[in-house]
């Protein structure tokens, strides 16, 4: 089943279902499609395609919400989940286009590997938006896609190339339908991964992402995130570490020693840093600490810290400085250091 919600979209949906039409996947195809309140043309197109689609053997399975309001994004998707009767589920936006081997080959990877999510290369337009993201999408190795999961770029693997069993969605629960401002498909990626779920790319670029004011991801306030990832780093990492490092002394290692639980505070031994006028400063005070006297922590260079750390330091930025320093103290991803960047 292929999983598409539908809001306002007609300046996209041709292309997108042409691009269900023109997949070569041998097996039996549905599309199911829910258009959530839309206001424009996106009714006329959807009907258009089911005539064209049914004529080439894959059945359409139309849902709306007429009302006056949309529902949000995660409430569409499970309606188109819930309608659609496929064993496993491809998930498509609107706004995007599928290249034609991309259920093919993401069926042979998820028949392997029942419990997991299984996505795919990605190229993004306009070309030069979101250049680091992208390349941090494409180019993450297996293990990273277990290890990379709390940076704020989100799930390892993108929402519009999902694609998994229908039994381990259903497992996993269902994404959240609070509606705009929630970060629907970190929650279900989370809820994914504490379930024991896998994560797999299929290294081939199997669709075009496009980039745009109007896409629901630009609803989600930072903040919101930002909360998200750092209760999920205390959950899946913190609580099991007795001591770590902060790697950055500026402002996000900082908002990051704000941000924990006072238990994991007190885990905290270090900062460490390359900024000469932060690391001879000697340390850093949490002013805004209850405590009395306020909690002091020394600041110093990354060469002296003591492992395990969280970094972080933005990846892909300072022309490899960053990733050198990190390379020379031969440390083990996903167990030494974790990045949170």
């Amino acid at each position: 089943s292929i999983i598409v919600p539908v809001h306002n979209s007609e300046c996209w949906l041709d292309e997108c279902l042409k691009s269900v039409w023109e997949q070569d996947f041998k097996g039996t195809m549905e599309l199911s499609i829910f258009n959530d309140a839309s206001k424009d043309g996106s009714a006329e197109i959807i009907e258009k395609w089911k005539i064209k689609l049914e004529e080439v053997g894959v059945s359409v399975i139309i849902g709306s919400n007429d009302s006056s309001q949309p529902r949000g994004v995660g409430f569409a998707k499970n309606q188109a989940v819930i309608q659609s009767s496929g064993t496993y589920l491809c998930f498509l936006d609107s706004d995007d286009v599928m290249m034609p081997q991309r259920v093919r080959l993401q069926h042979q990877v998820a028949i392997q590997h029942p419990n997991s999510i299984i996505g795919c290369q990605v190229r993004r337009e306009p070309l030069d938006s979101t250049e680091r993201y992208t390349r941090w999408i494409n180019n993450l190795t297996q293990e990273q896609l277990l290890t990379q999961v709390f940076t704020s770029h989100g799930p390892t693997v993108i929402m519009p190339t999902w694609f998994c069993s229908r039994e381990w969605f259903f497992h996993v629960g269902r994404f959240d339908e609070g509606g705009k401002g929630v970060p629907e498909d970190l929650l279900f990626f989370y809820d994914h991964l504490q379930k024991g779920g896998g994560v797999f790319r299929v290294n081939h670029c199997l669709l075009l992402y496009r980039y745009h004011p109007q896409a629901a991801t630009h609803s989600v306030l930072e903040g919101t995130i930002w909360n998200h990832r750092v209760r999920f780093l205390e959950d899946r990492v913190l609580s099991s570490w007795t001591s770590f490092t902060i790697w950055n002394a500026g402002k996000q290692g900082k908002k990051l020693y704000r941000s924990l639980s006072p238990a994991n505070q007190k885990k905290v031994i270090a900062f460490c840093d390359v900024d000469e006028k932060k690391i001879t400063k000697g340390f850093y005070t949490y002013e805004e600490s209850e405590e009395r006297p306020k909690p002091k922590i020394p600041v110093c260079h990354f060469r002296d810290a003591t492992p395990p750390f969280v970094i972080c330091v933005k990846l892909d930025l300072t022309g490899g400085a960053f990733e050198t320093n990190l390379g020379t103290l031969n440390l083990k991803e996903g167990m030494d250091y974790y990045h949170f960047n």
